[in-house]
């Protein structure tokens, strides 16, 4: 295909979208996409939005709970190599990005299943499912982690004597909270409504941000003390940081829904809003990473709300904004995972996997008793699997690490990359496919390393669940039988003494 007919017109983008609805090829599931998430309560696509609202959207979907671990991933990588691999992996996020828009423009099917079938056949279609199933899952499990971890800590300040017992209580908060939150949430057929919440849940992060902030300015913690690994230039734990980037800037599955929604869509004006997002959310992530490392420097936790004392009650109100932020981000990770499994079992009741139904079904029509009575059972087995996993651990990092590491960068990098190879007409090794082919190479190699080297050693260095050293003179709460000192280095005073919670 020409240049110019990759470009397109908006005449040219109309007609695409036109042909796409009567399409008949696998690339149109509902799950993709959340495309079912973006109707009305009529059923009637929302109204193309200008540049800024595109950019908007995009930001949203973007910046979420991953940026809580930047400043872990900077203790990882070193506070100066981290910054670097922060900005590599935005412009590397960047150029995939548009990447991705170029391949829907190559093959006429603007959705990613799409154009992992027309590149690579059912073969691709289904690792992508697998993969697109892979990271809601993983991402459901860290988010009861989170709500697990951050709730509990406002319970124990509510309530101190709780605090003997943080493991049950942690485990009571995550069952309360899926059988009365999550659940019900998770049940709904039509979650447009909390699609249309994505705005309250990046106030949230952005008034953790601004607390952050605030209390790296006011000097409440300024009792934390240096040790030899702070303020560290380089350290060559570069891969679980990368794992931790990709995370927190992994948004590919909604890059079609944003493009389509765009008013006069075309590959340039897409650049300019993947310019504008990417880059408002490396400001975002980077403020997080350098307010949080610069207050916690070598004790930075995974989950940079574990690093506050639990007495300090402007904190444990930014907990109670995150876990609400994530409340409003578990459905919809749930359901993106449900309409997968749904779908395939659809397909392989019809005898033929390979044969796409005539008309996917959109979860906000459907009326079937037989239909709701599968989503329902799709949905609990899901959410209940999701909850007797997250008990296993109760370290964020290694969580998002692992997210990262299998499931984000093969989405955000390597299959864009190859999909864009196998698409575009020129030798491997040409000036148009040189800087897809780096990408492939950067996402196996991390990838690769990450499993081999970094998942045997996910939980070595994970100091959640502890009231922290330096928060041991703050107040009565973090004064209880259920103290932990994290490490002589970040007490008040010298010791010797090391005590671990009973969990």
């Amino acid at each position: 295909m020409e240049n110019g007919a990759r470009r397109g017109t908006a005449t040219e983008f109309s007609y695409i979208l036109q042909r796409q609805a009567s399409d008949d090829s696998v690339d149109i599931h509902a799950f993709d996409d959340l495309n079912t998430l973006m109707k009305d309560d009529n059923n009637s696509s929302t109204q193309l939005s200008s540049l800024r609202q595109a950019s908007f959207n995009y930001i949203n979907s973007i910046v979420g709970s991953g940026v809580i671990g930047i400043p872990y991933a900077l203790h990882r990588a070193g506070f100066g190599l981290g910054l670097l691999l922060l900005i590599l992996v935005a412009v590397i996020t960047d150029y995939s990005l548009v990447l991705m828009i170029q391949c829907g423009h190559m093959c006429g099917r603007f959705n990613y299943p799409g154009i992992m079938e027309a590149a690579y056949g059912k073969w691709g279609y289904y690792l992508l499912l697998l993969l697109q199933f892979m990271y809601p899952f993983l991402a459901m499990i860290s988010y009861n982690v989170v709500v697990g971890d951050t709730l509990s800590k406002v319970l124990v300040r509510l309530i101190p004597g709780l605090g003997q017992s943080m493991g049950a209580v942690r485990l009571g908060v995550v069952f309360i909270v899926t059988l009365c939150v999550t659940v019900p949430l998770c049940l709904y057929k039509n979650v447009s409504r909390l699609a249309k919440a994505s705005f309250v849940s990046l106030a949230c992060v952005v008034f953790i941000l601004l607390c952050v902030i605030y209390k790296l300015i006011s000097g409440d913690y300024s009792m934390v003390k240096d040790t030899p690994e702070s303020w560290r230039v380089m350290h060559f734990d570069v891969v679980p940081a990368i794992g931790v980037f990709a995370f927190a800037f992994m948004c590919h599955h909604n890059t079609f829904l944003v493009y389509q929604s765009m008013r006069n869509a075309s590959l340039e004006l897409w650049q300019h809003v993947t310019h504008i997002s990417v880059g408002f959310a490396l400001i975002i992530s980077a403020l997080f990473g350098l307010a949080g490392y610069a207050t916690f420097r070598a004790l930075s936790q995974g989950d940079l709300l574990e690093n506050y004392c639990w007495y300090d009650d402007l904190m444990n109100l930014s907990r109670v904004a995150f876990s609400i932020s994530i409340l409003l981000t578990f459905p919809i990770e749930c359901f993106v995972a449900r309409e997968i499994v749904r779908t395939q079992l659809e397909r392989f009741k019809a005898h033929d996997p390979t044969t796409t139904l005539e008309k996917p079904k959109d979860p906000t029509e459907e009326t079937g008793e037989e239909d709701e009575e599968n989503s329902v059972i799709i949905t609990l087995v899901i959410v209940f699997l999701a909850f007797i996993i997250s008990p296993g651990t109760d370290c964020l990092g290694p969580i998002l690490e692992l997210n990262g590491l299998l499931a984000a960068i093969p989405l955000a990098y390597i299959l864009p990359g190859l999909a864009f190879i196998q698409l575009e007409p020129h030798s491997l090794f040409s000036r148009e496919k040189l800087p897809a082919l780096g990408l492939v190479i950067f996402g196996v190699l991390v990838t690769i390393s990450g499993v081999s080297v970094q998942i045997p050693n996910l939980f070595s260095d994970c100091a959640t669940g502890t009231v922290m050293g330096y928060c041991e003179t703050g107040d009565s709460v973090a004064n209880t039988s259920a103290k932990a000192i994290v490490g002589d280095i970040c007490t008040p005073a010298p010791t010797s003494t090391k005590i671990i919670m009973k969990m």
